[in-house]
Parts: structure tokens; C-alpha cells; sequence
């Protein structure tokens, strides 16, 4: 069983940053693909962005291209979400899931396990 939690959600202004970070045990952690997702009020949730075991691929959703990075550190087990330039679309629950796989993969069908979320507030 693998075990991720979330932290680093708050309120901030748009235009502003904020860093989520991931913390997961119970699974060799490089080989597991992982993954950040969010979900706003009343809609989908959807893939933000993602970074395969080793760290060496990384894929965003085009909403996020350019302003957000992920990620990783094998040896401390965590993936960073490095939130710039946020806009009030970007306000939504931000999930971090791990895949049983060392690929890279945006589907949510792909992964395994899942945190409980953290809240991102972005005003206007």
C-alpha cells in the first residue's frame, strides 16, 4: 500500500506562486510514475501534470504549460508542484496520485493511489 500526503495549498492572489509538495512511503518510489491533479467546484477532475519514475520525462496540461514544474526527489520520496503566475481558473483541490508503473501517464485511470487533496485559492 503506498500512502501519499498533500501540503502547500493556501490562498494567494493571482499573479502569485504557491509550492505543493507530495510526501509517499510504501513503495520503492522510483518506480512509481506520479502525478498532480485538481478538481474546481462542479467540474472534472483533470490531469495538471506529471513525471516519470526517474525523473527524466515530465508532460503538462496546456492550461499549466510554462507556469507550473514538477518535480521529484527519489531519495526523500516527495514531488514538488511549483505553482507561478497562478490565475483564478487555477483555484480547485489539487490531488498528488502514484502510478504502479515507472512511465509517465495524464489518464487518472493510470493511477493507483491518491492523497486526500489540497486546497489552492487563487483571487482576482
Amino acid at each position: 500500500q503506498v500512502q501519499l500526503v498533500e501540503s502547500g495549498g493556501g490562498l494567494v492572489q493571482a499573479g502569485g506562486s504557491l509550492r505543493l509538495s507530495c510526501a509517499a512511503s510504501g513503495r520503492t518510489f522510483s518506480n512509481s510514475a506520479m502525478g498532480w491533479f485538481r478538481q474546481a467546484p462542479g467540474k472534472e477532475r483533470e490531469f495538471v501534470a506529471t513525471i516519470s519514475g526517474s525523473g527524466s520525462t515530465t508532460y503538462y496540461a496546456t492550461s499549466v504549460k510554462g507556469r507550473f514544474t514538477i518535480s521529484r526527489d527519489n531519495a526523500k520520496n516527495t514531488v514538488t508542484l511549483q505553482m507561478n503566475s497562478l490565475k483564478p481558473e487555477d483555484t480547485a483541490v489539487y490531488y498528488c496520485a502514484a502510478s504502479s508503473r515507472p512511465g509517465w501517464y495524464y489518464m487518472s485511470h493510470e493511477y493507483n493511489y491518491w492523497g486526500q487533496g489540497t486546497q489552492v485559492t487563487v483571487s482576482s
